[in-house]
């Protein structure tokens, strides 16, 4: 599958070594992500499931960790990013079925949106950008790999006898989420679980192989026709496509569990490994009092604010306002100051001279390297804009210093 196409980033002066801090969900603490030799950085971020338009809720999530993208090529490092779509799913199924089109288009139509929005939004594509049905193979490969633990069953159900993950009976569950298995029973309800199901071992053990049922899409294999689970698709493509463990796992706060949780242990049954050495997940946003999501349909997308000509960089400036791991609810007021905000910083990049700006890409990037603390970097901006107008400056070089590390860190565009 393409991903989309990549923005130029321009090279600053000179780098800045520095690895960056986040917030490790599984440890609870900020820890340095990133390589400590010459390797490249891995960095996986789940992707969209296509069946509606991307909301900022999206956009919040994909933003987030393009700003991680950035900070690992400005010290230097090579990045290798990989995103799944998950373009074989029962919610996508059912809004086919509901809307009368066939769910290979539906997905398709949705995932050329999601494209078009995150080129939009100067988001960085993924090296590898990869479906759930292309990579059926891998992931009845993993399946098969990990049968021979016992940790994986089919369930005592003649016509739909469906394959298991006994998650609650691996090495390391909870290490991510660490939730008590009354709210984890909970949890997994609400997100698409079943712990409900007959003829599971427990509540909790997460499906990795969905027979065939009539009406929905079914592949040939080993464990016969049917279509893969949730979890098992992205643990199988990471495992592909960046190794037995990598750097980061990222997503929303809402995949916590049981998706990343439950990813973690079937990796780590099948390798022996942690997974990833770092779990980050951004935080949800709110619209009318709720967070924002398809389900309750309360959904501000981003290609119809850019529909409406509202200018992409400034959706992107309404995302970066708030820290990545917050909780936020977006009000028509967010757009006004981010559009405020755009439109200050460009009416001082055609200017000759410029306020010194050494001091401001300094705190651009100590910022970002705190945490992701993209508010702390427009502030910084912010700063240098007011003084440049007051003040002024004769420095040739201070303005395009700034607008060169407000694209290449905060990618936000200035001068085109």
């Amino acid at each position: 599958m393409q991903a989309w196409s990549a923005p130029d980033v321009p090279p600053l002066a000179h780098r800045d070594p520095r690895r960056p801090r986040v917030f490790d969900t599984a440890t609870g603490r900020l820890v340095e992500v990133g390589p400590a030799s010459d390797a490249d950085a891995r960095l996986y971020v789940c992707g969209i499931t296509p069946y509606d338009a991307t909301h900022l809720g999206h956009a919040n999530t994909y933003v987030a960790f393009d700003l991680l993208n950035r900070v690992w090529r400005d010290a230097g490092v090579g990045v290798r990013y990989t995103q799944n779509v998950t373009d074989v799913d029962d919610p996508l199924l059912e809004r086919a079925d509901a809307t009368g089109v066939a769910w290979e288009e539906l997905a398709e139509d949705q995932t050329q949106l999601f494209r078009t929005d995150m080129e939009a939004l100067c988001v960085l594509p993924p090296d590898h950008y990869v479906g759930a049905v292309e990579s059926i193979p891998l992931v009845v490969s993993l399946i098969e790999r990990l049968r021979p633990t016992g940790l994986v069953y089919q369930v005592d159900d003649p016509e739909h006898p469906d394959w298991y993950f006994a998650c609650s009976a691996a090495d390391g569950f909870m290490d991510v989420a660490h939730l008590d298995l009354a709210a984890a029973r909970a949890i997994f309800a609400e997100r698409g679980g079943d712990p409900d199901r007959p003829g599971k071992r427990d509540p909790l053990d997460c499906l990795v192989w969905r027979q065939a049922r009539d009406g929905e899409p079914a592949w040939e294999s080993s464990l016969g026709r049917g279509r893969p689970g949730w979890h098992i698709e992205c643990t199988a493509i990471a495992l592909e496509h960046l190794g037995e463990t990598f750097d980061v796992q990222g997503g929303g706060s809402d995949l916590v569990f049981p998706h990343h949780e439950m990813c973690a242990v079937e990796a780590r049954a099948a390798t022996g490994e942690p997974f990833a050495r770092a779990y980050v997940h951004a935080g949800m946003v709110g619209y009318d009092g709720e967070k924002m999501s398809k389900s309750k349909g309360n959904l501000v997308l981003v290609s119809k604010l850019r529909e409406q000509g509202v200018d992409a960089r400034a959706i992107r400036l309404v995302l970066l306002a708030h820290h990545y791991r917050d909780d936020w609810e977006y009000t028509d007021a967010d757009l006004a100051a981010a559009q405020q905000r755009l439109a200050s910083w460009l009416a001082v990049t055609n200017d000759a001279g410029g306020f010194t700006a050494d001091e401001t890409v300094a705190a651009i990037r100590d910022a970002l390297r705190n945490d992701l603390d993209a508010p702390a970097a427009l502030a910084a901006v912010d700063t240098w804009v007011a003084a440049h107008t007051s003040v002024g400056g004769d420095d040739p070089a201070a303005v395009d210093a700034v607008v060169t590390a407000v694209d290449a860190l905060l990618g936000v565009r200035l001068n085109g």
